[in-house]
């Protein structure tokens, strides 16, 4: 999902996570960091992108457009991080 995130021009980056979520254990929850320019970019229009390869219930139920994406010391994506960050994403009151 991560791939088909960065194919959209406006996608300077992506990250999808496994977040806990009360009724269906974990779902997606898609970080995403635009290139200038989209900045004004909405989430349907990143929902119609991936809708196009993915079903509807593959889709992230939330697409967050954050300024940076956290990494490892080696340059990948820490999902370590984001799961911890994100972790009350869905159950928040």
């Amino acid at each position: 999902m991560e791939n088909s995130l960065v194919s959209h021009p406006g996608v300077l980056e992506a990250a999808v996570i496994g977040v806990p979520h009360p009724k269906w254990n974990e779902r997606p929850l898609a970080l995403v960091v635009l290139r200038e320019g989209f900045k004004s970019m909405k989430k349907e229009e990143i929902h119609g992108h991936l809708a196009k390869k993915f079903a509807k219930w593959q889709l992230p139920k939330e697409i967050l457009f954050v300024d940076s994406i956290p990494r490892t010391s080696v340059g990948k994506l820490n999902k370590k991080v984001m799961r911890t960050e994100y972790q009350d994403f869905f159950t928040k009151s």
